[in-house]
């Protein structure tokens, strides 16, 4: 039973990355009409209140549990939900998004090393085959299989920002995987985004910009609401509870599907162009994943078909 389940998590952690790319999508156009920080509050705010009702109805507050971790805790929503976006979105419009993608494509690679470093998680050469296989893959993803476009990339300020941002999520990876040994993914899921949005709220002040949103056109709420259940409260569920269960180090190399996801929705939903070569650095990227996470499976069952 317990096999069976940690084989379900590595495909519910498939959701996580889906909604991540879609976010990304559907944020370029969002922050066309709402600023971004602005928008980031909206979106982890309300999604904050989504996870409060849900576990006050399901009667799952652990007070205990909250008290003894909440440094960790904070720690994680200052970094994961705070830290993160404000990086994120400010870096965005100062640098390339195929630069911001090339240095948070390199998250699963420290998460992994922070994992096997701090949390004693395993580490072989199939793991490192993994990570080396699925970075491979986002690499000819992003640069459309041209070395020009990677030899070319003038790195900047904005650079340094994603770095910032590249440094909290594995932090809040990490950070992770010791609160929820005493706190269930729900209530650190719950916990941060209320935390990291209030801080995303009173930040936003800056921008002056929440007049802007009863404004929002009917496309903007959509794609809000997106982000809101989807990327937000379903996709870091489903992310913590990969972590708790599998490993950050595991549970990270899901980081790598973002841009696939990302290119995915750009083509099946707004029309846009993929090339041979992406699709290769797709196959490359879930060969990659599937080496790290469902492979060990598959060959202790093949193992038992043949001893049967």
């Amino acid at each position: 039973m317990k096999s069976e389940q940690s084989v379900a998590i590595y495909f519910w952690l498939l959701l996580a990355p889906l909604f991540w790319g879609g976010a990304f999508v559907a944020a370029e156009h969002v922050i066309t009409e709402v600023p971004p920080i602005t928008a980031a509050a909206l979106r982890f705010g309300v999604a904050g209140l989504i996870l409060l009702i849900l576990v006050v109805w399901r009667g799952q507050v652990n007070f205990n549990g909250i008290m003894k971790q909440w440094v960790p805790l904070f720690l994680m929503a200052l970094t994961g939900i705070f830290g993160y976006n404000l990086f994120f979105f400010i870096g965005l419009d100062m640098t390339s998004a195929i630069n911001g993608s090339l240095i948070m494509a390199t998250s699963p690679v420290f998460m992994t090393i922070g994992a096997v470093l701090f949390l004693h998680e395993e580490w072989n050469k199939r793991v490192g085959l993994g990570l080396i296989l699925s970075l491979l893959g986002v690499l000819v993803v992003i640069s459309q299989g041209s070395l020009a476009t990677i030899v070319q990339l003038d790195f900047n300020r904005g650079d340094l920002l994603f770095i910032g941002g590249l440094i909290c999520w594995v932090s809040h990876g990490l950070l992770g995987k010791m609160v929820m040994r005493e706190v269930s993914p729900l209530i650190t899921t719950t916990v941060t985004t209320i935390i990291g949005s209030i801080l995303l709220v009173v930040t936003s002040v800056i921008e002056n910009g929440w007049q802007t949103v009863p404004q929002m056109s009917l496309q903007g709420w959509g794609e809000m609401l997106f982000m809101v259940i989807c990327s937000s409260v379903i996709a870091f569920l489903v992310w913590n509870q990969g972590i708790q269960q599998v490993g950050a180090s595991k549970a990270s190399i899901y980081m790598n599907l973002v841009p696939v996801s990302t290119a995915l929705i750009a083509v099946f939903i707004y029309g846009s162009v993929i090339t041979v070569t992406q699709m290769l650095g797709m196959l490359i990227v879930i060969i990659g994943i599937y080496v790290v996470t469902i492979h060990p499976y598959v060959s202790k069952w093949v193992d038992k078909q043949t001893i049967l």
